[in-house]
């Protein structure tokens, strides 16, 4: 069953199509896998989907409700969230602060920034879950700004976590990792597999053919392909378009 139904999206800045009739479905359970050479679209996609950026066209149908008018917060409240490719959790909040907000969001609280979500055991225990299936459980404590790199990026996926997500929308979760790092969240993500529906924007091949069910290739707004990543690797339109540089480097 789709979760997630896009239907000839479109989406224009001036003269350049960032979304051309572009149509993907991700089903529920699945690691969905957008790739593409800059400009594609891929990020326009992802912002069209969580309601930052609206469509000149087309439509968007989420666990069968169609949401392209939207606003965010609604569609956050639905069970979408997302991460950027820039981290943006709260540096002057420790990582349980920073968790603790977003159970205390999805709980349909106001937020108390100075102590409540940090001493309220009802919002600090779910968030301590979220730290340690994150890997983070011996960093509560540290502030969000002291953390390595790719502690915050397993912290932004831990806030996303915290809400509840019945799809992730993940901007280049990998960007700017070492290669260490980087294997740790190909290892947390493929851990997440069957438990939510993941829409994955990632420029690392070797993860995103690790970790993906089924690729869409983009080039220029539209997909040229959508498979396994068998599929995908042997299609001769994505080696031309985008992969066959790649394997020459290789």
């Amino acid at each position: 069953m789709s979760l997630l139904v896009v239907e000839q999206l479109v989406k224009r800045f001036g003269g350049l199509a960032a979304a051309d009739g572009l149509d993907i479905n991700v089903e529920a359970g699945e690691i969905h896998a957008v790739i593409g050479p800059n400009g594609a679209g891929k990020t326009t996609l992802i912002n069209q989907l969580s309601g930052e950026i609206r469509p000149d066209a087309g439509r968007i149908v989420f666990d069968g409700q169609e949401i392209t008018r939207t606003p965010a917060y609604r569609r956050s409240l639905l069970g979408l969230s997302r991460s950027y490719q820039i981290t943006s959790v709260l540096p002057d909040f420790t990582a349980l602060q920073n968790v603790a907000m977003a159970v205390q969001a999805r709980a349909g609280h106001s937020f108390a920034f100075w102590s409540p979500a940090a001493a309220d055991r009802a919002l600090t225990d779910p968030a301590r879950e979220v730290l340690a299936q994150v890997g983070l459980a011996d960093r509560a404590d540290a502030l969000a700004a002291n953390l390595a790199h790719g502690e915050q990026r397993q912290l932004e996926l831990a806030v996303a976590l915290a809400s509840r997500p019945k799809l992730l929308l993940l901007d280049e979760p990998m960007a700017g990792m070492s290669y260490g790092e980087a294997e740790g969240i190909v290892a947390l993500l493929a851990s997440l597999r069957g438990r939510y529906s993941i829409l994955l924007v990632e420029h690392d091949m070797d993860a995103v053919f690790a970790l993906a069910d089924r690729i869409t290739v983009l080039v220029y707004g539209r997909p040229i392909a959508c498979g396994t990543p068998d599929q995908i690797r042997g299609n001769p339109d994505v080696r031309d378009a985008y992969l066959g540089d790649q394997d020459a480097e290789e």
